[in-house]
């Protein structure tokens, strides 16, 4: 085994372990599991679901991950970025505890701010996938799927590599978002519509320029 899937299972089961703690630790019966823009609490889920919630989601999109390469017809371009693609289970599942820690913490009394400490989080996962998505080659899975991008690799290739500026540029402004707190949501929500609304015409213009082309060729 890989030692980066190693590393991913003992992340999943010391995430098991803390929530174990946990409930031993926490008296009541609910704990908070949702917070609004402003960090304030806005949902209570039972102790045992709210504890246990988020490492069985980890665990479950785990398994998801390493099943995907067996079964996407491209399976062989994953294979090509498959560094990446472990590095990136690996983000995806601290992010995942990461959010989940803060959880634990506050429900067990430490003073949290969870949207200050979550939004930067958010920031740094969108600046990594723009860094690893130039590297992406065509697959079912991973990547901006449109119609577009799934039927032509060159359409893949530009609009990945677009993509990769506008996340990272997302990321940043919603990083930024911490020397603005009453807009924070809003510097996390208008980067990603912009960016992805850009990403799906961008794939399409580009895939009608590239069969034009050829149409143009053939004549």
């Amino acid at each position: 085994m890989k030692k980066i899937n190693l590393l991913i299972i003992l992340i999943i089961v010391l995430s098991f372990i803390f929530a174990g703690y946990a409930y031993t630790h926490i008296q009541e019966t609910s704990v908070a599991s949702h917070w609004d823009s402003n960090g304030n609490v806005n949902g209570y889920m039972p102790k045992f679901i709210g504890l246990f919630l988020l490492p069985l989601i980890a665990l479950a999109v785990y398994l998801l991950f390493l099943l995907l390469p067996k079964i996407d017809p491209l399976k062989k371009n994953i294979q090509k970025f498959r560094r990446h693609y472990d590095g990136f289970i690996l983000v995806i599942i601290v992010f995942f505890v990461y959010v989940f820690t803060l959880s634990i913490l506050f429900n067990l009394g430490y003073d949290i701010k969870i949207d200050k400490m979550l939004f930067p989080a958010i920031g740094l996962l969108f600046i990594y996938l723009g860094f690893i998505m130039k590297k992406l080659k065509r697959n079912w899975f991973i990547g901006i799927r449109t119609p577009w991008t799934l039927s032509n690799d060159k359409v893949w290739e530009k609009t990945h590599n677009l993509g990769s500026i506008l996340f990272v540029i997302s990321g940043l402004i919603i990083i930024s978002g911490l020397f603005f707190n009453r807009h924070l949501i809003w510097l996390v929500l208008i980067p990603i519509l912009i960016s992805v609304t850009i990403l799906v015409v961008y794939s399409y213009i580009v895939f009608k320029q590239t069969e034009n082309n050829k149409l143009e060729k053939k004549r």
